[in-house]
């Protein structure tokens, strides 16, 4: 009769999954890793973090769910409240192994301009194409700030950097990504084209 567990699974709701784990009832939050888990590995690519790597830091965030599930009260979505969860854990991660200042002081001529114009020839653009486009520490910032839900006082406290770095690195950050997804006309492609 698993079939039938799994459907009744997939028919409640995050908050009704959130309660039997909380029971104990460990099914019921593979339901949510299985709802959720790709969300969160997008989040912390989007991030920084590298494929494998980001498998990893969202394991180590549905864990770390597990045994705090309890705290979970369904005031805001599951997905957020293990989002943050990711972020905060792949920060910790980063300084842990020293690459969050190198990070933080990577500046916007660092950002490769070869990747920025990756997708550009349709002139189109995903959202994750236009984030390799940013600096990293507009990335992580607006990442942060924007796929965690993290206030911007948060992401000061969480990357130790003054409230209004923050603020410019994510006002930056969300000019160029309005600037690079904006549709662009033909003539405004070809002007493009013709200049480069």
């Amino acid at each position: 009769m698993p079939g039938l567990q799994q459907i009744r699974y997939a028919s409640l709701h995050d908050v009704e999954l959130a309660g039997h784990a909380a029971a104990g009832d460990r099914r019921a939050f593979g339901e949510l890793v299985r709802r959720h888990g790709s969300a969160v590995r997008g989040l912390l690519r989007r991030m920084g973090a590298a494929p494998a790597e980001a498998d990893d830091a969202a394991q180590d965030a549905f864990l770390a769910a597990f045994e705090r599930i309890t705290e979970f009260r369904g005031e805001g979505t599951f997905a957020g409240w293990v989002k943050r969860i990711a972020a905060r854990g792949y920060l910790r991660r980063l300084q842990k192994e020293r690459r969050l200042l190198a990070i933080l002081a990577e500046g916007a001529a660092d950002a490769d301009p070869a990747r920025a114009g990756e997708g550009e020839a349709a002139g189109l653009i995903d959202l994750d194409e236009g984030l390799k486009g940013l600096a990293p520490a507009e990335r992580l910032c607006v990442s942060l700030c924007f796929g965690a839900g993290v206030s911007h006082s948060e992401a000061a406290e969480a990357l130790n950097l003054p409230l209004g770095t923050v603020k410019s690195h994510v006002k930056r950050g969300l000019e160029k990504l309005r600037a690079r997804l904006a549709p662009h006309d033909g003539a405004a492609l070809e002007g493009r084209r013709g200049n480069g």
